[in-house]
């Protein structure tokens, strides 16, 4: 169901509907093992999955633990089912435990849980989310079933299996971007078995959530899925309402042909908040930058909303030549729409305040008064991916060899439209108070006339081979390159050329360019025993001028981006297997980054003269310490990270500085007890030390505190019952959440939510 009908026809950029797409066979992987349910919690069924036909090339039945534990072993995040062990990088598993327990909806939170990452302004402003420092979502670094998932919406958690983070360099996997790293959301895919489960949530801010995941086996390797969620809330204001819902059919499970295909829905019609200006100290009482006010407060109008959503279709095919080869097959149609009407709420003249003086910590009162500026974003994203690869095991020359190797093709077309206000008709929006929140005024978005005004088309071709070679009894050496081909055009359609503006580009106009890159990875891994790996590693990666969304005047003739990573670290495990621990130093690089040229008339231009590096401490831990006592630590420590070199144009970095959303300190810690078979008891922290927005002045002392947010949770069992009390910010702490250089929003407020679900 699009979010903005009005502007879904577009002759020139025609579309699949899922339904063709399925009987095209276009789709993508559910790449994740198959994981059915254990009865760890007390509760439910126990379940695995039945003995395969006499036809399987695989022996062992498909099994899970990610409901069950906090502790994760493999991932497909480094193509293919892989043991963690053998990722010769930081890899860091929120599984569906982790997700359940925090009550973790949607990607920003869930990735909160994760070290060394920060956002500015999170999915609904300027987005970004960055990684050790560096861009993850603006680059496109976001994926679904190793499949790129690169709109900008706001995803939900209610089809993952698990959140898998990859750190450091990763374009010999996913070819243009991974700077910093890659994020996986693995989905949910149908199990032999048949189970079902139910779950209603409801909380502050008349929040309620229901989920509904349904499995059942239809045939001796056949079985369904269905999963669905509906969130309505009036959270203070910034409202949410959303429904997705992910049927998948799954075929000739654990035989030589295997298949899957299905739908993804998402639809949201949220509201938005669009963050609060940073708060200058006052002379006489100092200050934060923050505001000393309720963190439920919201400043926006009424009519402001941010209608985003995306439907896709995917289908698959696994060929298993025997026990120890497959060739993997997908192929993903996705369509993403998006809607955003916000308010940028900015502090008004000093002319209109009531002190008739500019606002500060010493000046600032519920009296002080408040603009409401306009920032719409509205864009539709058409997406098709292929992806084919091979991994198996052999012995060649004497030498265990553990080869993987594929290609993938994507296209994708983005389109852009204006939306201006008519003659005759007045959109202005009221000024309000610092002590009038919501106070109901909107305006008539619907009014507004909406323009195509350009579109970006780009297609990609990837082929890439790598081994894992076993050299000695506890030695095996990786070697991986990959070759990438990349080309973009830009379409200005409608908007007038500014000569004022060196960026304009003139109606009617187009401009492109195209790129092939090569991206090494290197490892060397240590396992003197099946419970210790230790890895040392060096990767490559690039990031284009249209990673993101398209090129520009000045971007065009640009070439890549391009970032080096090297890790040495390690994964142990204890308590007879059953705690991971996981740690890592990191030096991360881009060398030739991409800054605005100062030397030059044109304002516009972009020169590769940029270079920063960051480099740190990583560690996860992931568990049980007894059968009773669970444990998930995250946490990341960069102490080292400068700009070394940049153009000194206005909105780049200064030399020598610390970059913008580079925390040093980023922290997340969950444990919990089960003190009877009944109940069991949790509390946890996430933590951020102190940070600044990117692209400050270079005189700018902003700057948000660093924080702690403790998190409590209670949960009972009583048959297929449980019941669950999850208390967020337990001391209603009022802190930056997501930066940007105009403003911040601040973090959740004090919020109390219970949680009954069943299983049959």
């Amino acid at each position: 169901m699009p979010c903005t009908p009005a502007i879904r026809s577009r002759p020139s950029l025609p579309r699949l509907s899922p339904i063709a797409a399925l009987v095209a066979g276009l789709g993508a992987i559910d790449a994740a093992p198959a994981q059915p349910s254990l009865d760890a919690d007390g509760r439910g069924k126990a379940a695995t999955e039945a003995v395969m036909p006499a036809v399987r090339a695989t022996a062992s039945p498909e099994t899970t633990t990610g409901k069950e534990t906090l502790r994760a072993t493999t991932t497909t995040i480094g193509k293919g089912n892989q043991p963690l062990r053998d990722i010769p990088q930081s890899v860091t598993v929120i599984t569906e435990r982790l997700i359940d327990d925090r009550n973790l909806d949607t990607l920003k939170e869930a990735l909160k849980h994760a070290s060394g990452v920060s956002f500015q302004a999170a999915e609904g402003a300027e987005e970004d989310i960055r990684l050790r420092g560096f861009s993850l979502q603006a680059s496109g670094d976001i994926f679904i079933d190793g499949m790129r998932d690169p709109a900008f919406y706001e995803r939900d958690s209610f089809n993952w299996d698990r959140l898998e983070v990859l750190r450091g360099s990763a374009s010999m996997l996913f070819g243009r971007g991974s700077t910093g790293g890659a994020v996986n959301q693995v989905s949910k895919r149908p199990l032999l078995v048949d189970q079902n489960e139910l779950g209603l949530t409801f909380g502050s801010g008349e929040y309620l959530r229901t989920l509904g995941d349904f499995n059942k086996r239809t045939g001796q390797d056949a079985a369904l899925r269905l999963n669905m969620v509906v969130t309505r809330a009036d959270n203070y204001g910034v409202p949410l309402d959303n429904y997705g819902v992910a049927p998948t059919y799954r075929w000739g499970i654990g035989t030589r042909h295997e298949f899957s295909a299905g739908l993804y829905h998402l639809q949201n019609d949220n509201g938005i908040h669009y963050g609060l200006p940073w708060l200058a100290p006052g002379p006489a009482s100092g200050g934060s930058y923050l505001w000393k006010t309720d963190p439920k407060n919201y400043y926006g109008m009424a009519s402001d909303y941010s209608k985003t959503g995306t439907t896709q279709a995917h289908f698959s095919h696994v060929f298993r030549f025997g026990d120890d080869a497959e060739l993997r097959t997908a192929v993903r149609i996705g369509e993403y729409e998006r809607d955003q009407r916000a308010s940028a709420i900015r502090f008004a003249a000093a002319a209109l305040q009531p002190t008739g003086l500019a606002v500060n910590a010493d000046t600032f009162s519920d009296a002080t008064v408040l603009t409401r500026g306009t920032n719409n974003k509205i864009m539709n994203m058409d997406t098709r991916y292929l992806q084919s690869d091979y991994s198996g095991k052999h012995r060649w020359f004497g030498l265990e060899h553990s080869v993987q190797a594929g290609v993938d093709l994507a296209d994708e077309q983005f389109e852009n439209f204006a939306a201006a206000v008519p003659a005759g008709v007045s959109l202005a929006k009221p000024t309000t108070t610092v002590g009038t929140p919501d106070d109901g005024a909107r305006v008539s978005e619907a009014l507004r006339a909406l323009t195509r005004n350009r579109t970006f088309e780009a297609q990609a071709l990837g082929l890439y081979a790598q081994d894992l070679l076993t050299i000695a009894p506890s030695w095996k050496l990786l070697g991986g390159l990959r070759w990438d081909r990349f080309e973009g055009t830009y379409r200005n359609i409608s908007v007038a050329a500014n000569p004022a503006n060196p960026c304009s580009v003139a109606p009617a106009s187009t401009i492109g360019r195209s790129d092939s890159l090569l991206s090494q990875r290197l490892g060397l891994l240590y396992q003197p025993t099946p419970h210790q790996s230790y890895h040392l590693s060096y990767g490559t990666s690039f990031n284009t001028s249209g990673d993101a969304y398209q090129y520009d005047a000045g971007t065009a003739d640009v070439d890549p981006e391009k970032s080096r990573n090297v890790e040495l670290g390690g994964r142990i495990e204890a308590a007879g297997g059953r705690l991971s621990t996981r740690f890592a130093l990191f030096h991360s690089t881009k060398y030739n980054e991409r800054n605005r040229d100062a030397d030059t008339v044109n304002a516009c231009n972009y020169v590769l003269s940029g270079k920063r590096h960051a480099a740190g401490l990583e560690l996860d831990v992931a568990g049980r310490i007894t059968p009773r006592w669970e444990m998930f630590v995250s946490y990341a420590f960069i102490p080292i990270a400068r700009v070394d070199s940049a153009s000194g144009a206005p909105g780049t970095e200064p030399v020598g500085s610390r970059p913008g959303l580079t925390p040093k300190h980023t922290a997340s810690l969950w444990s919990t007890y089960r003190l009877t078979p009944q109940w069991r008891v949790g509390g946890g922290l996430t933590a951020r030390s102190h940070d600044k927005p990117v692209g400050l002045a270079p005189t700018s002392q902003i700057e948000a505190p660093g924080f702690v947010s403790v998190d409590l949770m209670a949960e009972y069992v009583r048959g297929d019952f449980a019941f669950k009390l999850n208390l967020f910010n337990l001391a209603d702490r009022h802190y930056a959440d997501f930066l940007y250089r105009g403003h911040y929003i601040p973090g959740r407020p004090r919020t109390l939510q219970a949680t009954v679900s069943y299983r049959f």
